[in-house]
């Protein structure tokens, strides 16, 4: 395991979300967006108020990549090749209520993608700020693109629901 990995793993994994089915017998494994969002929104202000908001970005971001590799390592089949890889995604994702992924670009060979995801956990139905605001949502697709493959990637969110469009799009590539 490479120093990154070790460190990326100190303090979190997947066992931490504890045993759903046991802890919640009545209310179960769902919990309203607005929930969800009262959470990140609240944890940004108060990074943003104790640093600034590009500390609360980078933040984001880190978290959103750790999450990412381990929604990965958990949830999906990294066995199958990149497009039934992709295929495998799409599903997990709109199983688990994050969003719905539509693949608008892919090259397999260079390994860069345009992703675009509707009714997107963070930010559908928000008002238009001229800001992106899916920090979060880079890291998890560069967090599980890396995990996948073993390469770093970076994704970088280009439109935005809060900033006026109707879907998130990501541009996905290798980098850092």
């Amino acid at each position: 395991m490479s120093e990154e990995s070790r460190k990326e793993t100190i303090g979190f994994s997947w066992e931490d979300l504890g045993d759903i089915a046991e802890g919640r017998p009545n209310l179960g494994n769902l919990v309203p967006v607005s929930v969800y969002r009262l959470l990140q929104f609240t944890l940004r202000d108060a990074i943003t108020e104790a640093y600034d908001d590009e500390t609360a970005r980078k933040l984001l971001v880190a978290a959103g990549r750790r999450a990412g590799r381990e929604y990965c390592r958990n949830v999906l089949d990294t066995a199958l090749g990149m497009s039934r890889f992709l295929a495998d995604l799409q599903k997990k994702l709109r199983e688990w209520s994050i969003g719905i992924l539509r693949i608008e670009k892919s090259d397999l060979e260079r390994r860069e993608f345009i992703l675009s995801v509707a009714e997107d956990l963070d930010c559908s139905g928000l008002a238009v700020s001229d800001n992106t605001v899916c920090d979060f949502d880079e890291g998890f697709i560069a967090g599980i693109f890396l995990e996948y493959t073993g390469q770093e990637f970076r994704a970088r969110e280009i439109d935005c629901w809060a900033s006026g469009e109707r879907v998130c799009r990501f541009e996905v590539a290798p980098g850092d």
